[in-house]
């Protein structure tokens, strides 16, 4: 046992040496340093861009985008009043409410409710609107566009002045070049606002231009003649418009006797006529006040002149003159004012020609 023991005394272990670490190579050092570079480039290359992006870029963004939802309510708001102007559609009466409620949402005036009666009327509305409004929002995309423009280039430094100075010589250039056709544009939105006549309606522009509208536009108005002649009025040369069928119309039938028929005669045969038109069923609905005949209006060598008249709901002046003097003239021979003879001529009615 003996040499056993020496000889694991002798194999005993010695102390262990700690193995160094290994050295990094100089591959890994320079991929440590270049993921660094890249992060810190990076991190420059943001905070530069936020810097950039936070001057103009950011302030024309802005603008753009409030500009645009300006624009965009504007349109909005144009459209809504405008339709439903061109719709006729409301809100019901209400009792009670503030006074000014109760203002905006009162009956239709009397001359409102004729001008209704007219089957027209509402497409006339609509045109009228839908034109105005045409006109707002053609107004407004150029204002707003106008300023959105002009704040953008103060953004990006440039000077405006001398660019508005300019925009405003270039304009009154144009403005002198073209002044017949902004005045025909001006005049076509007036004729339009005020209401001075719209489709349907009869109408004499002067100049032979007289009939029936067809189409109100900004620069022209269309009105088609009784022969069936279409005319194409400038607005910018309409200096009068006269309106035979606005509110209310007044039917005018002159009726020429024999000068030697007995006046006061002639007056009960005529008042006859007014009555009889006045209690027909299918007349009386067009009428708004009872037919009157006047005095002697005109005489002449052979013929005294009277006039029956009435006023009528707009545009139906013609028929209700029509058929007084068809009435006028049974009366007139019953009461053997009107007597056909060689010697005597017959009594005249006057003609009228509907426009």
């Amino acid at each position: 046992m003996t040499p056993v023991i020496s000889t694991l005394r002798t194999a005993a272990p010695t102390a262990v040496t700690p193995t160094p670490a290994p050295t990094p190579s100089p591959s890994a050092t320079n991929t440590e340093s270049a993921v660094e570079d890249t992060i810190k480039a990076a991190a420059d290359a943001g905070s530069s861009f936020w810097e950039w992006f936070t001057g103009w870029p950011l302030h024309i963004l802005i603008i753009l985008v409030v500009g645009l939802l300006v624009l965009a309510l504007l349109r909005r708001v144009i459209g809504h009043v405008t339709e439903r102007i061109a719709t006729g559609s409301g809100t019901t009466t209400t009792e009670g409410g503030p006074a000014w409620r109760r203002y905006l949402q009162r009956t239709p005036f009397v001359e409102d409710a004729i001008a209704m009666a007219n089957p027209l009327a509402s497409q006339r509305r609509a045109q009228r609107a839908r034109t105005v409004g045409s006109v707002l929002r053609s107004t407004a995309n150029i204002v707003v566009g106008t300023i959105i423009a002009l704040m953008i280039l103060a953004e990006l430094q440039v000077n405006v002045g001398p660019l508005v100075a300019s925009a405003g010589v270039v304009g009154i250039a144009l403005g002198f070049g073209a002044q017949a056709l902004v005045k025909d544009f001006i005049s076509g939105i007036f004729l339009l606002v005020e209401d001075q006549f719209g489709v349907g309606d009869v109408v004499d522009l002067g100049s032979g231009a007289t009939g029936t509208v067809e189409e109100v536009q900004l620069r022209v108005t269309q009105v088609r003649a009784f022969d069936g002649t279409l005319w194409y009025v400038r607005n910018g040369e309409i200096l009068r418009a006269g309106n035979m069928t606005q509110q209310w119309s007044r039917a005018v039938a002159e009726v020429r006797v024999p000068l030697e028929a007995d006046v006061d005669t002639v007056r009960v045969a005529l008042g006859r006529a007014a009555d009889d038109v006045q209690a027909d069923p299918e007349l009386s609905p067009l009428l708004l006040e009872a037919p009157s005949v006047r005095g002697v209006d005109a005489v002449n060598d052979i013929t005294m002149s009277f006039t029956l008249h009435a006023q009528t709901r707009p545009g139906d002046q013609w028929e209700v003159s029509r058929e007084l003097r068809r009435r006028a003239q049974e009366e007139l021979r019953a009461a053997g004012v009107l007597v056909p003879s060689a010697d005597a001529e017959p009594a005249v009615l006057e003609q009228e020609t509907e426009a």
